[in-house]
């Protein structure tokens, strides 16, 4: 392939020139609340690695991608070009990164060979989840204004006709620490857009997430960021267009602060599912959410939650029985917009009918919960309904704040489904009206 003048002042050394083919790192700055933990910021990077491609996007780019990494690892800048497009077709382990900067800025596609992926994707150990590659180690900075984008279409046709495909996450995440992903675009993710395990003290910023699918087939289970077994991860100042959840805490998700988001078209910013799997013990705690915009969402704030019986919400999704804790989770500053439920609390995930669910209360607790300052209206869903607020029994789920709720529905009603409640906590106008639970 051709090189640039800037690819070819690279290869030269070119002083000046070189250099303003690479991306500066972006600066980061949390709003309106700082991590627990300091950002990370280490030292420039020296030496400059240029991915080569095939470019004409039928010939797997993956050697040429795996070659940068090796050679620039421990200390170099890993440039992927401006106008470049990069096929990926083999599954990657990039979980030996160390000290080194990763600058997208241009495409890198994943092939639409839903067999290999199938058989070749990296499996994580919750639910059905998959990825193209593996991203991990330490002091890993990923930026540059590129794109990463998953070829969906493909995806959500095949699980229309097979709910049983294991579509890939576009971004899997495993022992990262101490790095920050920035200023990307990702488009089309197979399933979530991001899936993080086993990792601390990571920084999502600016993150512009899109993809719905042009069939009759929609895309499915898109979330925008499930945490799973990590802690002090940040995610925020990003724009979430998608059809799932905008943020989920899987299990063992700890100290997480999510801030100034846009979110659409989701199904709002959730605590779960928990207690999915007999014998399993799910802690999330110590979650801050603050500085949302939620737009044609299913919920605003969420807390959902097995019960103690076999449930399901689909033919591969089903659980229940599951034990743990859920303690100390803020969520403040809302702006809802056509949202179905503002707030929702459950207890009772996967089983509609409510007598059956209070008959076999969730083990898993609920408590010190707080939601604040909520402002706007829902859509009509369940008028005259703005929230629920539903545990399995009083003994394992309590101490739930709202103060500052200022939404109503259409109709201008202010009514919220109460099970189990302290209702002089609750700043809405509890009744036992059940309209069903997302």
């Amino acid at each position: 392939m051709k090189l640039s003048v800037c690819l070819a002042a690279l290869a030269a050394a070119a002083g000046a020139t070189a250099k303003s083919c690479l991306s500066r790192r972006p600066a980061i700055n949390p709003s309106p609340y700082e991590p627990r933990l300091p950002i990370p910021s280490p030292p420039k990077r020296h030496k400059v690695c240029v991915v080569e491609t095939h470019g004409d996007g039928v010939t797997d780019d993956s050697p040429y991608i795996l070659s940068a990494f090796h050679e620039c690892n421990n200390g170099g800048h890993v440039l992927f070009p401006r106008d470049s497009t990069y096929l990926i077709g083999t599954a990657m382990d990039w979980t030996f990164l160390r000290h080194i900067d990763l600058d997208i800025q241009g495409r890198i596609l994943f092939s639409n060979d839903t067999d290999y992926w199938q058989a070749n994707s990296f499996r994580f150990v919750f639910q059905n989840v998959t990825t193209f590659f593996k991203l991990g180690g330490d002091d890993v900075w990923l930026y540059g204004g590129g794109t990463l984008d998953g070829n969906g279409q493909i995806w959500y046709d095949t699980y229309a006709a097979n709910i049983y495909t294991l579509r890939p996450v576009l971004v899997g995440i495993d022992g990262l620490k101490n790095s920050v992903i920035s200023d990307l675009v990702l488009r089309y993710s197979p399933q979530y857009y991001h899936f993080m395990a086993n990792s601390s003290n990571v920084v999502f910023n600016n993150i512009d997430i899109s993809g719905f699918s042009k069939s009759k087939n929609t895309a499915k289970n898109t979330d925008g960021w499930d945490t799973y077994r990590s802690s002090d991860v940040t995610i925020m100042n990003s724009v979430i267009n998608n059809g799932d959840d905008c943020v989920s805490f899987k299990p063992n998700s700890t100290n997480i602060l999510v801030q100034s988001l846009f979110c659409n078209g989701s199904h709002g910013i959730s605590v779960g599912s928990l207690g999915q799997y007999p014998g399993e013990f799910d802690i999330v705690e110590d979650i801050f959410v603050s500085n949302i915009s939620m737009h044609n969402a299913s919920d605003g704030a969420r807390i959902k939650v097995w019960p103690n019986a076999p449930s399901a919400m689909s033919g591969d999704l089903q659980g229940g029985g599951g034990s743990g804790r859920v303690r100390n989770v803020t969520y403040e500053d809302f702006t809802i917009d056509n949202v179905d439920y503002a707030i929702e609390i459950t207890q009772c995930y996967g089983q509609k009918n409510i007598t059956l669910c209070q008959q076999y209360p969730s083990p898993l607790t609920i408590e010190d919960i707080v939601f604040r300052r909520f402002s706007g209206k829902t859509s009509k869903q369940y008028q005259p309904l703005i929230a629920a607020f539903a545990c399995s029994s009083s003994s394992v789920c309590g101490d739930i704040h709202a103060t500052d709720i200022n939404v109503v529905s259409p109709n201008g009603t202010h009514q919220a489904y109460c099970l189990n409640q302290d209702a002089s906590a609750l700043d809405v106008e509890c009744t036992d009206l059940y309209k069903g639970f997302n």
